[in-house]
């Protein structure tokens, strides 16, 4: 064990599409989101490309939880792929599980899948993680950020959001949440 807080983009830096995002703290991995990407005009015969995920099949004994943040292909679409790498539990709000679910029974994964529906503003714990939910508006519904606290400090992961002033009932990003308070009370 190194005792070290380690964030690995497997996808979706610097380019539309692959969201999927490795907190590995010691020996334990929380992978956010699992997309895919559309192909380019040059990528002919190639309906769609996923991340890289030979390093989750390296530490695939290391992944304790994948979470999603909304229920657009590029943050889920590689989903089954990665179900067939590792046995996790997935958490995502309700939306995006029945977005999910779907994509599972294409697959035949639906069965052998453990999902389970978060809120916002609920906590996730996943030693030595804690994630909290933060509402996002999105082109979608039932989007989530994430305010989460490792040993080493808090880290925001916003997903995909826009601040709009109008929205969905219940569906507006969530500016107040108690960690964003909590981190500026200690700032200032």
């Amino acid at each position: 064990m190194d005792n070290k807080l380690r964030i690995i983009p497997l996808g979706g830096l610097g380019e539309i599409g692959m969201n999927m995002m490795v907190f590995e703290y010691d020996e334990t991995i929380v992978i956010i989101d699992s997309g895919l990407m559309f192909p380019e005009d040059y990528m002919l015969g190639v309906d769609y490309v996923i991340p890289d995920m030979e390093y989750i099949r390296q530490k695939k004994s290391s992944v304790a939880a994948i979470i999603l943040t909304h229920a657009h292909e590029d943050h889920i679409g590689a989903v089954p792929h990665l179900l067939r790498e590792v046995n996790a539990p997935v958490y995502a709000t309700p939306f995006t599980l029945g977005m999910l679910r779907h994509k599972l029974e294409e697959h035949d994964l639906l069965a052998s899948a453990a999902l389970n529906v978060i809120t916002p503003k609920e906590k996730l714990v996943v030693p030595p993680f804690e994630f909290e939910f933060i509402r996002v508006n999105h082109s979608v519904v039932d989007g989530v950020g994430l305010a989460i606290s490792t040993p080493a400090g808090l880290i925001v992961h916003t997903g995909d959001f826009k601040l709009a002033k109008t929205s969905m009932p219940g569906m507006s990003t969530d500016i107040e949440l108690t960690s964003f308070n909590d981190v500026y009370a200690k700032l200032v």
